[in-house]
């Protein structure tokens, strides 16, 4: 009899897959083989405290990141190379809440972000292949070395992990992705929008996703779910939360004004 590799097991390796190309081929395997049932749902190994990094980018502190102007040649590679770093966290970012907590949350859980994980390899894939065809490639630029921050720092517990990363950090994205498109379109980068497009439609599923599993943890400890968040924002969450805020994209992902409005600064 063939004995199925875990599910934890083939997390961890992707996690620990440093080669950006190999880390979007592994993550993509793993959730067809997960989706196809070709993994066994067991957690016999741990996730590592950090994912494998590459020797490039060089990961800088945010205030020692290079400011480019936004019109330029060199601005628009640095506008795409750090949307490219971003997706490229998420991956591990996803891999991790799958391989850390999938056990405590269950199949669903490990269902749901197996294939957040694959949309992310995917967004990354197509901001890399965007980064060639401007004569540059990932890892050419330095890069926001702070994102792993957040799951280090929540590590321990799933709703933090879930009100700071998909409900802060990634609703963020929400926010931004607008007038970044609207900078490109003028830009007359047709190209770019529609990579734009198919990110922010993508990332409202996947704040709906943890917003889902967030208020359904809550609603079992008998909690409100605005009040457990706003306290775990407090609690594990360094920066305020800034307007403006894309209201229509964050309602649509069931993070409703009720949510957040108390705490923007």
């Amino acid at each position: 009899m063939t004995i199925q590799p875990s599910v934890s097991s083939s997390i961890r390796a992707a996690l620990l897959t440093a080669e950006p190309r190999a880390k979007v081929m592994a993550t993509r395997d793993l959730a067809r083989n997960w989706r196809l049932g070709q993994l066994a749902y067991s957690f016999d190994c741990a996730m590592p405290d950090a994912p494998a990094a590459p020797d490039k980018p060089e990961l800088l502190p945010p205030a020692q990141m290079p400011r480019r102007k936004a019109g330029s040649g060199k601005g628009r590679i640095a506008l795409w190379h750090a949307l490219a770093h971003i997706e490229f966290v998420a991956i591990d970012l996803a891999l991790d809440m799958a391989g850390r907590f999938g056990e405590e949350m269950g199949r669903d859980f490990v269902d749901d972000f197996l294939a957040i994980a694959a949309d992310e390899a995917m967004h990354f894939a197509l901001l890399a292949r965007k980064l060639e065809a401007l004569d540059s490639s990932y890892g050419a630029l330095p890069a926001h070395g702070g994102l792993w921050q957040a799951a280090s720092e929540t590590a321990h517990d799933v709703r933090a992990r879930l009100a700071i990363v998909p409900m802060v950090l990634e609703a963020r994205g929400l926010d931004v992705t607008p007038s970044t498109l609207t900078r490109v379109r003028a830009q007359g980068d047709e190209h770019g929008a529609k990579i734009l497009e198919r990110i922010l439609d993508d990332e409202i599923r996947h704040v709906a996703i943890g917003t889902r599993h967030f208020v359904k943890l809550a609603e079992n400890d008998g909690e409100s779910p605005q009040i457990a968040w706003k306290n775990l924002v407090h609690k594990h969450f360094r920066g305020g939360l800034k307007p403006p805020f894309n209201d229509s994209a964050r309602d649509a992902a069931g993070l409703s004004l009720d949510f957040y409005g108390g705490i923007a600064s």
